[in-house]
């Protein structure tokens, strides 16, 4: 059973390359929060995820304000979890191009590789982003680092990913059907393999919802939970299909989670029901049973309690900030990829 794969179809990633880059040092770029970018992708409230793939050369990245920048090398990408402002570069410090006052063009235009720098060394990146769905993703999101660095190139696979990915890039043609989906899924899958590479690396006595997924027992009890949200589980229910007795369960739960089962799965279940409010019209009452709830009063109780608000109110209220929020200035067209 797979908990991360049972998460990732919860919340929808939608993967893209956005621009590839030729840099010669000195250089250097600034990217704007991912929350701009968003406004740019789609009608929805989405969550943004940067990434950037070195395919030659080297360079740096760090958080905007963090002086303290992470060095890069071919085959390395680097993301940027939670949408911080972020520079890009390599060689002596000069100041950043920002990218945002492009990022309209950059976005809507099928452009050809950006070339920028000063003539010396040279550095080739593929940057992309997944936009996946705000309130879901927070669970897998919040056991990542605000900047992740992770080698694609140590083995078979990520090398057929990597070399898939420069091969796609270099060969896309908007008049060839299928390349902005290759390109898409190829991105989705980048992101993945980036994930599962950095769950492998944590620290044997890491704490935290990754760690707790790469932990057997506790990685299968959360894949029950996630994949059955509606059954009316009960610790001891959920530790006979682990195979652990329930004072072991609950305590090595706590100990990756700090919270135990029941608390985590009811967290989780007011989480779909917020979604479902959101995206859908089903009633309070249907949406209620779906998530597990038996009844629509014992919903808006734990609801209210989590989110602030009853669960109508939270729904016209979401649907209200939709009306007002500005269109997508690429409202009828979606990223072209690059070449």
């Amino acid at each position: 059973m797979d908990v991360l794969s049972e998460v990732l179809k919860a919340v929808k990633l939608d993967g893209a390359v956005f621009y590839t880059a030729e840099c010669s040092a000195p250089w250097g770029f600034r990217s704007p929060p991912s929350r701009v970018m968003a406004s740019y992708l789609s009608p929805e409230p989405k969550h943004v995820i940067v990434y950037h793939l070195v395919t030659e050369g080297r360079g740096y990245a760090h958080i905007e304000d963090d002086t303290k920048p992470v060095p890069l090398e071919a085959g390395e990408i680097v993301v940027f979890p939670h949408g911080h402002p972020h520079i890009l570069g390599n060689g002596a410090p000069i100041v950043p191009v920002d990218s945002a006052k492009e990022l309209q063009r950059i976005l809507s235009e099928d452009l050809k590789i950006y070339r920028h720098g000063g003539g010396g060394e040279l550095t080739r990146i593929i940057c992309g982003y997944l936009a996946c769905e705000p309130q879901l993703s927070k669970i897998l999101l919040s056991g990542l680092p605000p900047i992740l660095k992770v080698s694609i190139r140590n083995d078979a696979s990520g090398e057929w990913l990597e070399n898939s990915l420069r091969y796609s890039v270099d060969n896309s043609d908007a008049s060839r059907p299928g390349g902005e989906t290759v390109l898409a899924k190829l991105s989705e899958v980048l992101f993945i393999e980036t994930l599962r590479r950095y769950i492998e690396q944590l620290p044997q006595k890491q704490a935290g919802w990754l760690a707790g997924v790469r932990d057997p027992e506790i990685g299968k009890a959360l894949a029950f939970l996630h994949r059955q949200p509606a059954r009316p589980w009960t610790i001891a229910s959920l530790a006979a299909e682990v195979g652990m007795s329930r004072s072991v369960l609950a305590e090595r739960f706590r100990q990756y989670l700090s919270e135990t089962p029941m608390a985590y799965l009811a967290r989780w279940r007011l989480q779909l029901g917020a979604q479902m409010l959101h995206a859908t019209s089903r009633s309070v009452a249907e949406i209620a049973g779906e998530v597990g709830y038996e009844s629509e009063p014992s919903f808006n109780r734990a609801f209210k309690r989590e989110f602030g608000l009853p669960p109508a109110r939270f729904r016209s209220q979401s649907r209200a900030a939709r009306r007002t929020s500005p269109a997508p200035a690429m409202a009828n067209s979606r990223p072209q990829m690059t070449r």
